[in-house]
């Protein structure tokens, strides 16, 4: 009996761990594995990241996962502490610069939800994208999906959740490579 037990906790705890969220203060990562263009993205959301920062409680997490064939990105989309969340978005700009939607993640909800927990997942496709020409804050300018990925990849983009309360954006993080820690 006791090996029964014993071996439950075993396995409970082993897929407790490989279940597990990346930490909200986790830096932003890519990681390639495999044959073919499998790529996870994983970037915190936070107020300093805003351009202007803005001071919040709100924290999120922004995870994406690039389809085997490169053709759809799965993503779930957690934002905690935060309240009159209207829209989400992944935008094309280097840190430290506002730049143009080129996706959508959420909304818009003209009312604001609040949020303490998964705010938006689901699977972005080609038909979602809006594409944008060259500008100074979308150097190059984003036609198509691959661009999108490659974007994220070069670390040119970021995620953003707008509010009543902030509508330039309360929470934000860079989608890069990791290059760094906090």
């Amino acid at each position: 009996m006791n090996r029964v037990f014993l071996s439950a906790i075993t396995l409970t705890v082993l897929l407790a761990c490989t279940e597990s969220e990346a930490p909200l203060d986790s830096t932003a990562e890519l990681v390639l594995s495999g044959p073919g263009p499998v790529a996870n993205f994983v970037t915190p959301l936070k107020g300093r990241e805003e351009v202007p920062p803005v001071e919040t409680r709100a924290t999120g997490l922004a995870k994406f996962k690039l389809s085997k064939d490169g053709t759809s990105l799965g993503y779930k989309l957690i934002a905690s502490h935060i309240e009159g969340v209207t829209q989400a978005h992944i935008h094309c700009g280097a840190p430290g610069v506002n730049g143009p939607v080129v996706i959508f993640l959420f909304g818009f909800d003209p009312a604001g939800v609040d949020s303490n927990g998964i705010l938006a997942q689901g699977t972005l496709t080609p038909a979602g994208l809006i594409p944008r020409p060259d500008s100074p804050e979308c150097p190059g300018g984003i036609a198509d999906f691959e661009d999108l990925i490659e974007r994220m990849r070069s670390g040119g983009t970021y995620a953003n959740v707008h509010t009543l309360a902030n509508p330039g954006g309360e929470i934000r993080g860079h989608i890069d490579h990791g290059n760094g820690v906090e």
